[in-house]
């Protein structure tokens, strides 16, 4: 037997946080209903705790979004009215960490169902979301260890932000009711990390400024290297799910993920390295996922041509009598300027690796690849070559030094190591049009040489795949067996999958973020929802205007049936019916033996 719905009040249903967790609750209402169908004459899903909600809550504007999730909104009701509702409600949950306004609300709604717990007409759960920020001047663990998390055990000693006092203020005495009579009125606080993910909101700011690239830097505050405690918009629904479903003994549950991340790490964006033998289809897939990350696809030849031709520009148009930042600018781009082309005159067409790792990191370096992320397609190919471009020397001046040994502003965060047998490298370049083999310098000898070359460099001990390694940035290695469609969007899960959903920010997500911060993912759903809504309003129409159609030709049919018959009904009532009707007369008074016979010898006998 089902157990029967809760009904669940929640405040400002149309905000950030408050309208996750409507929709995981009514979400998980359908899954409930659903099981339920399914079993249906058996015991499982009350074995399995399915629970549905009916949601309620109070709303600044209709929603039409928000509207399809709750069972009412209220738009800006009396408080008389709001206790109302909350003493029909079995959950009552108030998020305090969006509006300064939510903290004397809570504590009003609170404060009153406590006075008229005397009426309730069975146990009532009251749920106080407030923020990590009733945490953020408490003291470290241990001052040794400054990294040290703290704990749920640590709650008494916290010391809030003094822009959030009242939100402690809040969770102690919501903490105190709840102690006084359990039994009758429960009361929990959950402390929620900075939220994100559902088109964001307060790591909004910080996506649209490095997308748009009109600043130099994003702001970050201090060095970023401190950790923010943080926790996804869904998890966090879930969490409050979890609670109500089961009833923890403990009353102050802090929610939090693993992720450990500085403020540095969560503006910061995708930097990815995919690497391979010659042939392998690194570009391709390196073009996928800058299809897919909104990322600059970083390409050796055409990175080098870009340089130059930038370079040429600069000295060319910059006037002879400019101030002295500008010529101090043509200077150096003149004298980078030759630098690249004597190089080029020395080694055939190439550059040495130390011309090649400057060019490359002035590239990386750029605010479009800091603001918006990259992926560097085949470079480096040695393990020489990335120590070169990855590697801060020590003695270079105490900012670049603090970076430690490495520069984390371009260092990879996931490497992709494509690899594939030879014989199918091999095949595979056969099977190039001219046109590639010519750009990539694949003719069939030249190929070899350049294959067994690769061969002998990664054999070494000192590699470039073992250099990052080092580093603790283990490579996703991928055997490429195919390339087909089925194996290529298989490759590209696989991917996705590593590095996550994409972070960068664009036209959708403004958009997204004007809407009431809608996903990218949302957004597009509710366009191919709006595409079936529509194609099915067409099949609609047309199915009324079939059956509207067949109805009248059955009608047509049927008054045609109606005419052609009116002979025979006459013939029938003129001769028929009345030498039938005398038969059964005389059938009835002689009783025969043999009824049907003698009705026909009858018939027979007096047929008109």
């Amino acid at each position: 037997m089902d157990k029967a719905p809760r009904r669940v009040f929640i405040n400002d249903i149309d905000t950030f946080t408050s309208k996750c967790i409507v929709k995981c609750l009514s979400k998980h209402t359908l899954e409930a209903d659903g099981s339920a169908e399914k079993e249906s004459g058996t015991s499982k899903s009350s074995d399995t705790g399915s629970q549905s909600y009916k949601v309620v809550g109070t709303i600044s504007d209709v929603s039409e979004e928000i509207i399809n999730y709750v069972l009412e909104a209220y738009i800006r009701p009396s408080r008389e009215n709001i206790l109302q509702k909350l003493m029909e409600c079995d959950i009552i949950i108030y998020n305090i960490t969006q509006h300064p306004e939510q903290v004397e609300e809570a504590r009003w709604a609170v404060t009153a169902l406590h006075d008229e717990k005397h009426n309730f007409q069975k146990q009532k759960t009251f749920i106080l979301i407030s923020t990590v920020m009733t945490w953020a001047c408490s003291e470290p663990i241990n001052s040794d260890e400054l990294e040290l998390p703290f704990t749920d055990d640590d709650f008494r000693r916290r010391k809030p932000h003094p822009n959030f006092q009242k939100h402690l203020e809040l969770e102690k005495m919501v903490a105190k009711i709840g102690k006084m009579d359990r039994a009758l009125f429960s009361t929990y606080v959950v402390v929620s990390g900075l939220q994100y993910g559902a088109g964001e909101q307060i790591f909004h700011l910080f996506f649209k400024m490095s997308w748009l690239g009109q600043e130099n830097e994003i702001p970050v505050f201090g060095e970023g290297n401190n950790i923010v405690p943080t926790i996804h918009v869904s998890d966090l629904a879930s969490v409050i799910k979890k609670t109500i479903e089961h009833q923890p003994k403990p009353y102050y549950l802090v929610a939090v993920d693993y992720s450990n991340n500085t403020m540095e790490d969560i503006v910061k964006p995708i930097r990815m390295c995919v690497l391979g033998p010659p042939a392998v289809g690194k570009s391709s897939v390196s073009q996928q996922i800058c299809n897919h990350y909104k990322l600059h696809h970083i390409k050796l030849n055409e990175t080098i041509s870009e340089t130059i031709s930038h370079l040429e520009f600069t000295v060319k148009n910059t006037p002879s009598d400019a101030e002295n930042e500008e010529s101090t600018s043509v200077i150096e781009a003149q004298e980078l300027l030759n630098i690249v082309k004597d190089n080029m005159e020395q080694n055939g067409g190439f550059l040495d690796d130390q011309v090649l790792v400057k060019v490359i990191t002035d590239n990386l370096m750029s605010n479009p690849c800091k603001n918006q992320g990259f992926v560097l397609d085949g470079f480096p190919k040695t393990y020489d070559q990335a120590k070169e471009l990855f590697h801060v020397d020590e003695h270079e001046s105490d900012e670049r030094a603090s970076i430690s040994s490495y520069n984390k502003k371009i260092m990879p965060e996931f490497v992709l190591y494509l690899d594939a047998s030879d014989s199918f490298l091999k095949d595979r370049v056969i099977n190039l049009s001219e046109k590639l083999v010519q750009e990539h310098k694949y003719e069939h000898e030249h190929f070899l040489q350049i294959l067994a070359k690769y061969r002998d460099k990664n054999m070494e001990e000192e590699s470039v795949v073992s250099y990052f390694e080092e580093l603790d940035i283990n490579p996703l290695l991928i055997e490429i067996t195919s390339l087909n469609t089925p194996d290529n969007q298989l490759l590209m899960h696989t991917i996705c999958e590593r590095v996550g959903k994409p972070r960068n920010y664009s036209q959708y997500n403004q958009n997204a973020q004007e809407e009431g911060s809608k996903p990218i993912e949302t957004v597009e759903k509710a366009k191919r929802e709006q595409k079936e809504i529509e194609e099915a309003r067409q099949r609609s129409a047309h199915w009324e205007m079939w059956t509207k159609t067949l109805d009248e030709k059955r009608q047509w049919e049927m008054q045609q049936l109606e005419v052609l018959s009116m002979p025979m009904k006459t013939y029938l009532l003129e001769h028929i019916i009345t030498t039938l009707s005398q038969g059964l007369i005389a059938c009835g008074s002689a009783w025969p033996e043999d009824p049907i016979d003698f009705l026909a010898e009858y018939l027979i006998k007096n047929n008109p």
